[in-house]
């Protein structure tokens, strides 16, 4: 059936082409021009829709055209076939609105509707699936699922029956569609006279400021015509503005939960916004560097929060929707830090032999007492040191610490044990934390250090970013005296002597957080610590990611509280 729109060009108007006057005019009767509708562009459901500059969601540019050219518009009683014609104050306009099939094809899927009633549906659209039909994504779209199961919605006509804003096909979140002409209408307009408040949850690169706005106005890419840009007005580019609110900082600083408010909805508005205040999307391959892009499946957009004027007039229709889980699986991701542990326990309880049987589990691991016996080598730290403190005497012949040598100057002075001692220290401890770090940077859950002297050291006092776990090495002075004698050859003069610069060995093991038996023999130590200390270290990890999780879902709820109670 053909319906007929009629307009007057109004006053005060300059020429305008046939075309834009006619998309910009969306009521069948009347003459009030309206400002063609922002849609929220919040990314590319197709590259190729977004290359209009006008856009209607009652008939595209492009179907007007069509129109036109079939010969089917009046300018002032004649007909017109140009769209390009230029029209004048007080020209009549009439266009011919025919209906034709527009060869959208139900399609049956998993669609979830929040909100439904005679004139709207509120979606939950998942992420990677694109909203309507484009030439690069014929099928399998939102719109298409909709129409299987809302067959009213085809009346509308067009491939995008009731879609009055979009979300890029990796975003996720909220989707106000309309189910009538009437409310397709109004929200066209609410969306045009930004009477519509979106909210966004992104996860972006770096540590943001507490609150940040970006009103750089965006246009297409001059270079690259796929991907939008921070382009002056002069040069093409439209009004943007954003603003966000940090709710989040990862402990590294390498991401960060925000907060995003449009107030426009330009292509790609977030994306662009945020790339360009240095704080790109994470998972963003168009936008954000490699890196960045590695960091998550996916662009990490979601529409939180969806605030619009309801077609009949009544109260606003508003809703929110938390974040999918593979959004919050990239958020504590980024908030799981590697967890250390501190092997410890007195000389000979067998932590060296513990930290191997660690490592053959894949776990990353470090040996203060390798560290050690690195800076007595040749060209070594301490070497280096103790040769400009007592001589070349105190090396042998490669150029090593002579530990004999090494042990009388201790006796000697105990000044020049607490110097080399104090140097050692400072040397393990910066080691040791540039060894967690790496294992953090590289997404390592659990790394271990073997520390002797974690406890003597203060180094329990706060010393690492992260406080590690400890698991003591339990093993009584006897059983240990017989191992060192037999493994180290040491005298039990020696022994006493290294004792005593540790604390007690029951003082030592009541600090720790895990205690391991070696009291038995290498096959037993072995199964306590795959029975006993790796399942109690992954059932710490387990209930660390339940915190975590609980935490980001609070946040999800104290920002729809501050939603509800006027203050977002």
């Amino acid at each position: 059936m053909a319906r007929t729109l009629r307009l007057t060009v109004p006053q005060n108007s300059g020429k305008v082409r046939l075309d834009k006057f006619l998309c910009q005019n969306l009521e069948p009767s009347g003459t009030t021009p309206e400002k063609a509708p922002e849609e929220a562009w919040d990314g590319d459901v197709c590259a190729e829709e977004s290359k209009g500059e006008e856009g209607s969601a009652a008939l595209s540019r492009e179907g007007i055209k069509k129109l036109i050219a079939r010969g089917l518009c009046l300018v002032n009683g004649t007909t017109c076939t140009q769209a390009a014609q230029k029209l004048k104050m007080g020209d009549s306009v009439e266009l011919e609105l025919v209906d034709e099939e527009s060869g959208l094809v139900p399609e049956e899927g998993a669609v979830t509707v929040l909100h439904e009633d005679t004139d709207v549906l509120v979606c939950a659209k998942e992420a990677g699936l694109t909203v309507h039909p484009c030439p690069s994504c014929p099928a399998n779209t939102l719109i298409q699922r909709l129409l299987f199961r809302y067959p009213e919605l085809g009346a509308m006509g067009g491939l995008r029956p009731g879609i009055v804003h979009r979300l890029d096909k990796e975003t996720s979140g909220l989707l106000i569609v309309a189910r009538n002409e009437k409310a397709r209408l109004f929200l066209t307009r609410a969306f045009a006279e930004r009477r519509v408040r979106k909210i966004y949850l992104a996860i972006v690169a770096g540590k943001t400021p507490e609150n940040g706005s970006c009103t750089m106005s965006i246009g297409r890419d001059p270079v690259h015509k796929t991907r939008m840009a921070c382009v002056p007005v002069s040069q093409g580019g439209r009004e943007a503005r954003t603003t966000f609110e940090r709710l989040w900082v990862a402990g590294d600083e390498s991401a960060s939960l925000v907060r995003v408010h449009i107030h426009t909805g330009r292509t790609h508005q977030i994306r662009v916004h945020m790339a360009h205040l240095g704080h790109p999307l994470l998972g963003d391959a168009t936008y954000a560097p490699a890196p960045m892009a590695a960091l998550a499946p996916r662009v990490m957009l979601h529409a939180f929060s969806l605030t619009v004027p309801h077609p009949t007039g009544g109260e606003e229709l508003s809703l929110t929707l938390p974040p999918p889980q593979d959004f919050l699986n990239c958020l504590v991701q980024r908030a799981f830090e590697t967890q250390p542990l501190v092997v410890t326990g007195n000389p000979g309880s067998g932590k060296s032999l513990v930290l191997k049987m660690i490592a053959r589990h894949g776990i990353p691991v470090i040996s203060a007492d390798e560290l050690v016996k690195g800076y007595y080598l040749a060209g070594g730290e301490v070497a280096q040191w103790l040769c400009r403190r007592l001589g070349s005497d105190i090396l042998d012949e490669t150029g090593s610490v002579d530990r004999t040598q090494l042990m009388a100057a201790f006796s000697q002075s105990p000044d020049v044990r607490r110097e080399v001692e104090e140097l050692c220290h400072r040397l393990v401890l910066g080691d040791i934390r540039d060894f967690f770090a790496r294992c953090q940077k590289d997404g390592r859950e659990l790394a271990v250090a073997e520390i002797p002297l974690y406890f003597e050291c203060g180094w329990h006092k706060g010393r690492f970013a992260q406080a590690p776990l400890t698991l003591g090495i339990r093993a009584p002075l006897a059983t240990r005296t017989t191992r060192l004698a037999a493994t180290r050859n040491w005298s039990e003069e020696k022994i006493a002597t290294i004792e005593h610069w540790q604390w007690d060995e029951e003082k030592k093991l009541s600090a720790c957080d895990l205690v391991l038996d070696n009291t038995g023999d290498k096959k037993d130590l072995a199964r306590r610590l795959e029975e006993e200390i790796l399942p109690e270290l992954e059932q710490r990890r387990r209930e660390r990611t339940t915190r975590i999780t609980d935490f980001f879902r609070t946040l999800w709820q104290n920002a729809k509280a501050r939603r509800e109670e006027g203050r977002a």
